[in-house]
């Protein structure tokens, strides 16, 4: 009799603390809950994430011009241009935004601009003229300037198109520059002397409109016009800036 007595003291003081564990354990999640972490969506080809990806669909600015056809009313067709504001003006149906929205988003809000003048319109929008996709290469290169986007480009592609780094240049530390929204420009440092030299190009990234590549300008070429040139052949090893 002692011993049931016993084994049912001991039950119960085992329930009575897996209770209060259970409890701090509760209260302990509720008070630093696990955070999830955020990654990027935007990749290299290693799959390091780099940047946000931008929607792949074109988004209107401003100066772009669009051809407007309606399929059974023609005669309100027209070919608009996007003012300055981001607006256009459409005959019969007033003033519309549609800078930063794609042609399907274009379309749709075009039909509703129409609704209370045609029943159901039919609308084709097409882009009759736009600013090409274009990429900006500054610093220690050999042609700095502005550069059309036509094909899948990657950054040491870019640096050859715009005449390759000069003897100045810091080619350990060539950075990408990529608009994120219209308050923020992301930044990334590669290192492309270090993936020429292994002839591993899995992480040159590849470039997206109107990003900048800047190669910065190496410590020796910044002094060397204080220095006899003897003397930096003789004592540094440009190659290593």
């Amino acid at each position: 009799m002692n011993c049931t007595k016993l084994l049912l003291l001991f039950i119960t003081l085992v329930m009575s603390c897996t209770l209060i564990l259970a409890a701090q354990v509760g209260e302990v999640t509720k008070t630093n809950p696990v955070q999830p972490s955020r990654v990027s969506s935007f990749q290299t080809s290693a799959g390091d994430a780099v940047f946000q990806t931008r929607d792949p669909r074109y988004r209107l600015r401003k100066s772009d011009v669009i051809d407007v056809k309606f399929k059974f009313s023609p005669e309100f067709d027209q070919i608009v241009t996007v003012q300055p504001d981001g607006f256009i003006t459409l005959d019969g149906a007033g003033d519309i935004k549609v800078e930063n929205k794609t042609l399907p988003e274009v379309t749709i809000a075009i039909r509703q601009a129409y609704a209370g003048t045609l029943h159901d319109p039919a609308v084709t929008v097409s882009l009759k003229d736009f600013d090409k996709p274009f990429f900006i290469a500054a610093g220690q290169i050999g042609h700095p300037g502005k550069y059309e986007l036509r094909s899948d480009t990657t950054l040491i592609e870019a640096v050859n198109i715009a005449g390759g780094l000069t003897d100045a240049s810091k080619h350990s530390q060539v950075v990408l520059f990529r608009r994120a929204s219209d308050a923020t420009v992301e930044a990334r440092v590669f290192n492309v002397k270090q993936m020429l030299g292994s002839h591993n190009l899995q992480e040159d990234p590849h470039l997206s409109p109107g990003d900048m590549v800047f190669v910065p300008q190496n410590r020796i070429s910044k002094i060397r016009h204080y220095l006899p040139i003897a003397n930096v052949g003789t004592y540094v090893n440009p190659a290593q800036f």
